[in-house]
């Protein structure tokens, strides 16, 4: 853990200390049993953390992807289908996770919550194709694809990654309250009211964002897979992800040139990789030009190395490793 970051979140403790349960679940998408609480599935973490915040008390959270689990490679036990057949409320992300999506589909029609629409997904750009030797790949990450999931009527990709953007974030918070009320409305001034307090802490992190990154001398950052495209779309910043939309795929020899050069011409000083996928590709790319590598976590599950840890913090950590990578005064 990062002891800048830790200075500069030391006014939530107490907000954050309360956040700290989102790190328990996996497995535990059986049937909650929470007596009079309202029971409540979330697929991964973003949203775990967002009902199990706005919830409090009011409800028993559990996670369909465990710490250390990939949430795109996520596979369902029969325990964890049944748990989702039995909540009173499934939050999750269509598209992102397939086998998330057939289980509400077969067991869950009414209690299913796709926070999409909330999210408002744009195709940003990011390439969500694994490409065959030879393929033309933008410079920038810029190609757009069409995967199975994530299309929209022109048929370009359109991005899952909304909560790497706090404003997005802070919809998607609002659209998840709002369901809680509505289904619950006998607790509907406890969501409202702890709703309130994360949102004016999202919104403290947007304005972090703002500030830390206006005046970086360097717009550039290069990361393990393609996850920060409304990150760098908001605050300015260019990404250039070395993998796709799965960040486990195997860049292609052209593909890991490409990014090569761009790290020479542009002088980044810095690969960024994630905790729940192997560094050896960003490591090996850092070694050839002569960077260092550090941390970018793109906060779609947790690990056990920080299962401590909560969204607010991490986005933190994150701000704190791209003003230095990128030299932002």
């Amino acid at each position: 853990m990062r002891s800048s970051t830790r200075a500069v979140v030391a006014g939530a403790t107490a907000l954050v200390a309360a956040f700290t349960l989102a790190g328990c679940g996996g497995d535990n998408a059986a049937s909650g049993s929470g007596g009079d609480k309202l029971d409540v599935v979330a697929s991964f973490y973003p949203l775990e953390f967002i009902a199990r915040t706005v919830g409090g008390d009011a409800v028993n959270v559990t996670t369909l992807t465990a710490p250390g689990v990939e949430p795109h490679d996520l596979e369902l036990t029969p325990k964890q289908v049944g748990g989702i057949a039995e909540a009173k409320l499934v939050v999750y992300e269509k598209g992102l996770q397939p086998a998330v999506d057939e289980a509400i589909e077969q067991n869950a029609k009414d209690a299913g919550f796709d926070i999409a629409p909330a999210a408002k997904l744009e195709a940003t750009g990011a390439d969500f194709e694994e490409h065959e030797e030879g393929e033309a790949h933008a410079e920038e990450g810029s190609t757009t694809a069409k995967p199975a999931a994530f299309t929209e009527a022109g048929n370009e990709a359109l991005d899952p990654h909304f909560w790497l953007d706090p404003v997005r974030y802070a919809d998607v918070v609002q659209a998840v309250t709002d369901k809680l009320v509505e289904t619950d409305s006998a607790n509907a001034d406890g969501y409202k009211a702890r709703a309130k307090t994360l949102l004016a802490e999202v919104g403290t992190l947007d304005s972090e964002y703002k500030t830390g990154l206006a005046t970086c001398k360097l717009k550039t950052f290069v990361t393990s897979h393609q996850a920060f495209a409304y990150l760098a779309k908001r605050y300015g910043l260019t990404m250039v992800g070395i993998a796709g939309f799965t960040p486990d795929a195997e860049p292609t020899p052209a593909r890991i040139k490409e990014v090569q050069d761009i790290v020479k011409k542009q002088g980044v000083t810095t690969i960024f990789y994630e905790e729940l996928v192997s560094p050896k590709v960003a490591e090996t790319i850092a070694r050839d030009v002569g960077v260092k590598t550090a941390v970018l976590s793109p906060i779609e599950g947790l690990s056990d190395a920080n299962s401590q840890e909560t969204y607010l913090t991490l986005m933190r950590e994150n701000l704190q490793e791209l003003r230095k990578a990128n030299s932002c005064a």
